[in-house]
């Protein structure tokens, strides 16, 4: 069996602790969270976390169900073979020379991309797409100038039609 991605949306209590104790759950079974991300639901006693990891699909259930058993766990779904949605939100920042802004305004328009601010040379670029458009704006945007921050939101994922996740 072949690693693979795995994107896993766990709702949690909003409790001291409770991030500490799922994140602990994966990285003393040695896998890597290759991304993170938590944030309140519509309900403020919950929060949904998106964890990105790599496994096979046979210990990653294995983590899926031990999560369940977390105290302050609500609810854990892994969404991979789900039909879903991903988003990941990117603010790139670079220092651009007059000759090349016009056409990295171009390159940023064709992208659904926003000049988030534009100040004295030095440009942010605000993109939200899927992994691989945001991996593939970044090298292009570095042809046009010098990339002097990156900062990635990490994935966000709910599925497709009626089915949520939910207590």
């Amino acid at each position: 069996m072949n690693d693979q991605r795995h994107i896993i949306s766990i709702l949690l209590q909003n409790e001291a602790g409770a991030l500490t104790r799922v994140a602990g759950l994966f990285s003393n079974r040695g896998y890597n969270i290759e991304s993170l991300n938590v944030a309140p639901t519509d309900d403020p006693t919950v929060s949904r976390l998106t964890l990105v990891t790599t496994g096979t699909d046979a210990v990653i259930a294995q983590v899926v169900n031990q999560s369940l058993k977390l105290v302050d766990v609500v609810n854990v779904d892994d969404l991979t073979s789900d039909a879903h949605v991903e988003r990941e939100l990117l603010l790139l920042k670079l220092k651009v020379t007059a000759v090349k802004r016009d056409a990295l305004l171009t390159v940023i328009d064709k992208v659904g991309g926003e000049l988030a601010c534009d100040d004295h040379g030095t440009i942010v670029i605000e993109l939200t797409a899927g992994v691989e458009v945001v991996n593939k704006f970044i090298d292009d945007a570095a042809v046009y100038g010098e990339v002097l921050e990156v900062a990635r939101s990490g994935l966000l994922a709910v599925l497709r039609g009626g089915e949520t996740l939910r207590r």
